[in-house]
């Protein structure tokens, strides 16, 4: 009999993907490829001004080809994939770190959003989605007149 130690972040990353599997949004790929593919999330800064809601990702090492920004059903996703170096001969790795594979991060699109008015501009590693506000939602003053 062999003991193992508990690790109740195992635990609770199984039943996280149990749950997923069980709704239909797993993003693990099946059989040997969960074995060499990493799933990851970018990290990402979401700012809000008078016109517009800023989205920033950071996407270190990824192509602008790579990279998907889409709106369905009320949710603007971004997804992509950052791409494993490949070993090359009289190469070796001693310590892998950085996470590859697909990635996919999905944002509910506020009320007063446009979706007609998304735009994306990709430089330096980061992903900025300016989505901007519709014209009913901008704060308008009202004068009031006295009697």
């Amino acid at each position: 009999m062999k003991l193992v130690k508990w690790n109740p972040f195992r635990e609770l990353e199984d039943m996280s993907d149990r749950l997923n599997r069980l709704t239909g949004r797993s993003m693990w790929p099946s059989g040997d490829e969960a074995l060499v593919t990493a799933d990851w999330s970018p990290l990402v800064d979401i700012q809000e001004t008078e016109k517009e809601y800023l989205i920033k990702a950071e996407l270190p090492e990824i192509r602008k080809e790579d990279v998907k920004v889409f709106i369905k059903d009320g949710v603007l996703t971004i997804e992509g994939e950052r791409k494993a170096e490949k070993e090359e001969k009289g190469k070796k790795f001693h310590r892998v770190e950085r996470s590859y594979g697909k990635f996919m991060r999905g944002f509910s699109m506020p009320e007063d959003a446009d979706e007609t008015s998304v735009k994306a501009d990709f430089a330096g590693g980061v992903l900025n989605v300016h989505l901007g506000k519709t014209e009913a939602a901008k704060p308008r003053s009202i004068e009031v007149k006295v009697a």
